[in-house]
């Protein structure tokens, strides 16, 4: 072959990589321009180094009571009544500018931590759906590409960083290795654990958590049992985040079976069981809408 045959026969090559880089210029000017674009909400204040506190010491009374005002004993919240009083939609803010003094390089306990992150996590919802009401769904604010998605840019200012919804799931309450985290936090959700209507507390974490998981698996839409089929019905965030109870689904059985009512204990240990996850339920979860009370559990 001639050089000039050489040369005509690496221009289509030559000019299929210009291509290519020009592609991976723009993907990447785009990516760039799509991250500074995005439309954070930010909720809390920043503090001076000098007035941040021990998140062992961070307040958390004024959540509680907000709670117990808005929310009844099934988790419902009602938001409409909230909005309407500008006086508690400040103490809202206010209190998460209070969350905002943590110093996170403070000495805390892991059940301090935990305490803090759960109604951290629960209390910027809360407020992420406020500033959305009347909505029917938190999904309704979930973009896929473009645009605001609630779990990513609604945001905490906590010391010198900022967390979302997810960051504060995933980066900071999972790997406590506590699997009761997922039967507190709450995302506005039916699907999701009833909305303990009392703040959690460093001092009473334990009970807090057993009781609300006891009424998560009492509750016939996140679990149920068919004897003679040997099935379980089971909400799917026992699905998604399986690995954070067992490594399989006989240890994922093993870890809730105590959890669980009488009639489905035996089930989740025998032999040979078989498991459905449930639908999930995104409608809002909303005094408006709500049903019927649950049964106690």
């Amino acid at each position: 072959m001639s050089s000039a045959d050489m040369s005509s026969s690496n221009q289509p090559r030559s000019r299929r990589w210009r291509f290519v880089l020009l592609a991976v210029a723009i993907t990447a000017t785009a990516a760039i321009a799509w991250r500074e674009s995005r439309p954070t909400v930010l909720v809390g204040r920043a503090w001076p180094v000098a007035e941040r506190v021990a998140i062992g010491d961070v307040p958390h009374q004024a959540w509680d009571e907000l709670l117990r005002r808005y929310v009844d004993a099934d988790g419902f919240v009602d938001y409409a009544g909230w909005k309407q009083s500008p006086e508690d939609m400040q103490k809202l803010d206010e209190y998460l500018a209070v969350l905002s003094q943590a110093n996170e390089a403070s000495d805390a306990t892991t059940v301090q931590r935990l305490a803090f992150w759960i109604n951290a996590y629960n209390a910027v919802t809360v407020r992420g759906i406020l500033l959305e009401y009347p909505t029917t769904s938190i999904q309704n604010h979930v973009a896929r590409v473009w645009g605001y998605n609630i779990w990513r840019d609604l945001k905490l200012i906590v010391g010198d960083r900022r967390y979302s919804l997810g960051e504060i799931e995933h980066s900071i309450l999972r790997k406590m290795n506590e699997p009761r985290i997922h039967f507190a936090i709450v995302c506005a959700s039916r699907g999701c654990p009833r909305l303990l209507n009392e703040a959690y507390s460093a001092e009473r974490l334990e009970e807090q958590l057993s009781r609300n998981t006891l009424a998560f698996f009492a509750d016939s839409t996140k679990c149920s049992v068919d004897t003679s089929k040997n099935e379980l019905h089971l909400s799917p965030i026992l699905e998604w985040f399986a690995a954070d109870f067992g490594a399989s689904t006989p240890a994922v059985l093993q870890r809730i079976a105590g959890w669980l009512p009488e009639s489905a204990q035996a089930v989740a240990r025998a032999l040979g069981v078989r498991v459905n996850y449930l639908d999930y339920d995104w409608s809002l979860n909303d005094q408006a809408t709500a049903g019927p009370p649950l049964p106690p559990f």
